[in-house]
């Protein structure tokens, strides 16, 4: 039999689950797609824009990312005999079945020659349209990865070791798309200058901070604001220049000498027939889970679809919210949920497993010891947390006296950013598998 202890802890996980879980349901792909997309016969609308699919010598869709798969099913289903071929590129384990869209898997976060070749293949097709042919795109988080092409004289290699650099340095998503656009052929509207002059239709579903169109995805339709300056700046903020391969660190110099061609900016005729709307975003997601969480009888407060810094950070400013509702009732008073949504960072110091979901549950974890009334989770929204097969952690006041009763010391495994680990010791870990769909992170503290 379960101690009550136990009992109380499952029962605390199980009421973050329901909540997490409505916020996924509601970031359906399908239906994110379906709420901005209908046909009436030969009429198609897209966010209110309608389209004569009858004047289209050929219809094509091309997409990538993490819920490219389901997206495309939609499409797919809607576009019906117009559509006469596809090719996306996806995460292992996030496809399924298509009719005429073919789906490759490619490696994600860091790109390989599946993703390589793949890209190649999209940027020839869309090469070859003419301004009579139609393309539907369909973009979510993981493109970035996934839509690898470097620009000559660049190679795979040198581009996955530059990934691998930006990924571990503690840089937000902004600043490390800002250099794969410049090093790309497909991003920061490469893929809109391949497809000119077709008319082109990209539909979104938002994996950052304010819905940004030119870092979703490295904006592979959309014109980018960056220019090589700024990536010059940002690998001397983080101290990379003597660690990025040489003809990478080259290549940025040289462009920002005037050597290379910038990526195209607003205004360019490139962008004259192309429509970019976003179909889903982390918003929705926090909405759903709030009004799940009023059904389970909490007072809920939203704090933000906008959360970024560092993880551990993070982690400990959430319980610093959720103690000052336990002990005075305010901003909202117990039983009560605090929501929150974003993309946080870490900035590696040990060799450890993990990633920002984790490693914001164990800093959590350590400032909550001793609490009895406050449990949180915090996951992502993909189902994996970075380079793990967890999409995050459930903790709780007595998460740190059950790891030391098993010899774990928290403040060690968080030093040597190995919260997957000490999780996993737990039984602690979210493991949901591939949700298929991609709106950033969702943190969810219930206070008693």
């Amino acid at each position: 039999m379960e101690s009550g202890n136990q009992s109380m802890e499952k029962k605390r996980k199980d009421l973050l689950m329901e909540i997490f879980s409505a916020g996924l349901r509601a970031v359906d792909p399908e239906a994110a797609v379906r709420s901005q997309v209908s046909r009436q016969g030969n009429c198609l609308t897209v966010g209110g824009r309608a389209y004569d699919l009858d004047y289209f010598r050929r219809v094509i869709l091309i997409g990538a990312g993490k819920a490219t798969a389901l997206m495309a099913k939609a499409l797919e289903e809607l576009l019906e005999d117009y559509l006469i071929e596809g090719l996306i590129l996806v995460k292992p384990g996030y496809a399924v079945p298509l009719r005429k869209t073919r789906v490759i898997e490619a490696g994600h976060p860091i790109p390989d020659q599946s993703g390589l070749e793949g890209t190649v293949e999209i940027i020839r097709r869309l090469s070859a349209a003419s301004e009579k042919d139609l393309v539907v795109c369909a973009f979510s988080g993981g493109a970035s990865a996934l839509l690898p092409a470097p620009v000559p004289p660049l190679n795979l290699s040198q581009k996955q070791l530059t990934t691998q650099l930006l990924l571990e340095c503690g840089a937000e998503i902004g600043e490390i798309n800002s250099i794969r656009k410049h090093l790309s052929r497909s991003k920061g509207g490469g893929l809109a200058r391949a497809a000119y002059p077709a008319t082109l239709i990209s539909l979104i579903l938002s994996d950052v901070v304010g819905d940004r169109l030119d870092v979703i995805a490295s904006g592979p339709t959309v014109p980018d604001d960056s220019r090589f300056a700024d990536c010059i700046a940002m690998v001397e903020r983080y101290g990379l220049a003597s660690r990025l391969p040489g003809p990478v660190w080259q290549y940025l110099k040289d462009g920002a000498a005037g050597l290379f061609p910038e990526t195209p900016k607003a205004g360019d005729h490139i962008f004259a027939k192309v429509q970019n709307i976003v179909v889903g975003n982390n918003r929705m997601a926090l909405l759903a889970a709030r009004d799940q969480a009023e059904a389970l009888g909490f007072r809920t407060l939203l704090l933000t679809s906008g959360l970024e810094g560092e993880a551990h950070q993070v982690g400990r400013m959430l319980v610093a919210l959720g103690k000052e509702v336990g002990f005075s009732g305010h901003p909202v008073a117990p039983p009560a949920c605090l929501l929150a949504g974003g993309e946080t960072t870490v900035t590696l110091r040990g060799q450890g497993k993990g990633s920002r979901n984790q490693e914001l549950a164990l800093a959590a974890a350590i400032a909550l010891e001793g609490l009895s009334r406050i449990s949180l989770l915090s996951a992502g929204t993909d189902g994996t947390d970075g380079p793990t097969d967890a999409a995050g952690a459930f903790v709780d006041g007595a998460t740190c006296q059950r790891a030391r009763a098993r010899g774990l010391d928290p403040g060690d495994f968080l030093s040597r950013n190995d919260s997957y680990h000490f999780f996993e010791s737990l039984g602690d870990l979210l493991i949901t598998g591939p949700t298929r769909t991609n709106v950033m992170d969702i943190m969810c503290l219930l206070i008693e």
